[in-house]
């Protein structure tokens, strides 16, 4: 697919520069002499800028701003653009003055703002799902970046093997055990995503807890031993009882919520007929191209699109567009 890389998180022109995590020297230099620092609190990026009103961009701080001093470990070294180091460092210590509703900030989308008063006027930290189409693809790569490396970490305190408690190392991109000595790297857990047709038809399904109305394209993770293509036809099957035979690759998304890799592909169903799990799904159902086209000018009765920035929506609309070459 030659529209692969503009998906949202599809890449930019970051070098990741991975021989230089092991040059805690010269990333401290790096720091000392005014790198950029993107500062993190909940996975939350501080931002510059109103989604609502238009683009939006990472603030960099310079190490030592007073926004990043509630950090309890060394900001982690994210690559550099053109030529500058960019790192990230998470301020999740930090209590903001304003009540702090956990409940929302749980939510599948958590739609409130936090505002550091020692932060940039116009600045705010905000739900990335909530900016990622604002972002230029530059800051969308660091921030589906910096927020994966954060979940890793979060969840990965302790040494698998032994039970330790483990240590930052390799300037974020690994962490060591003092105790067995064990390595342990960021996980990316592998995600087929279907679009799965049938003639002019594509299958869309809606899982519990979604906002209402809501369909997108079936997914679910690969699982060990498995093919992407034995994955899409397991998975589909599964949740709907259609069965899928030529499977081809489309496009590819970095989701770091909290740790995916999302494996567009293109199912051709052998089957129309569908049988829900309802462990799996709360709906699907067959829908036309012509339907599709009111879902995406949003005035379906029933059915609201995948979210703008999600993979699906970028399969759906290049579906709809005859683009999936």
């Amino acid at each position: 697919m030659r529209r692969a890389e503009q998906v949202t998180f599809g890449g930019s022109d970051l070098d990741r520069s991975a021989a230089e995590r092991r040059d805690s020297d010269g990333l401290a230099a790096a720091l000392a002499g005014g790198a950029g620092v993107i500062a993190l609190w909940q996975g939350k990026p501080l931002v510059a800028g109103d989604p609502a009103e238009g683009p939006c961009r990472l603030v960099r701080l310079p190490a030592g701003h007073p926004v990043l001093s509630a950090a309890t470990e060394a900001p982690i070294f994210l690559g550099r653009i053109e030529g500058a180091a960019v790192f990230a460092q998470d301020i999740s210590g930090w209590v903001p003055p304003e009540p702090v509703d956990e409940a929302q900030i749980a939510a599948f989308l958590d739609p409130t703002v936090q505002r550091h008063p020692a932060a940039p006027d116009g600045s705010a930290f905000r739900e990335l799902r909530g900016i990622m189409t604002r972002l230029d693809a530059r800051d969308a790569e660091l921030a589906a970046t910096a927020r994966a490396l954060w979940n890793w970490h979060r969840s990965h305190g302790y040494c698998a093997k032994c039970g330790a408690p483990s240590e930052v190392a390799e300037a974020g991109w690994q962490r060591l055990c003092p105790a067995c000595g064990a390595h342990h790297f960021p996980r990316t857990d592998p995600v087929v995503i279907m679009l799965v047709t049938r003639g002019d038809r594509v299958l869309l399904g809606r899982s519990p807890g979604w906002p209402d109305g809501m369909f997108s394209l079936l997914a679910g993770f690969v699982e060990p031993g498995e093919t992407i293509e034995a994955a899409v036809r397991r998975e589909v099957f599964e949740e709907t009882a259609v069965r899928v035979g030529q499977v081809d690759y489309l496009a590819g998304q970095p989701w770091p919520f909290p740790a995916s890799l999302m494996i567009g592909c293109h199912g051709a169903a052998l089957s129309d007929e569908i049988t829900v799990d309802p462990n799996e799904l709360e709906a699907a159902r067959w829908v036309t191209r012509a339907e599709l086209l009111t879902v995406f000018a949003g005035k379906h009765p029933e059915i609201r699109p995948a979210r703008r920035g999600a993979i699906a929506h970028f399969l759906l609309e290049h579906w709809l567009a005859d683009r999936l070459d």
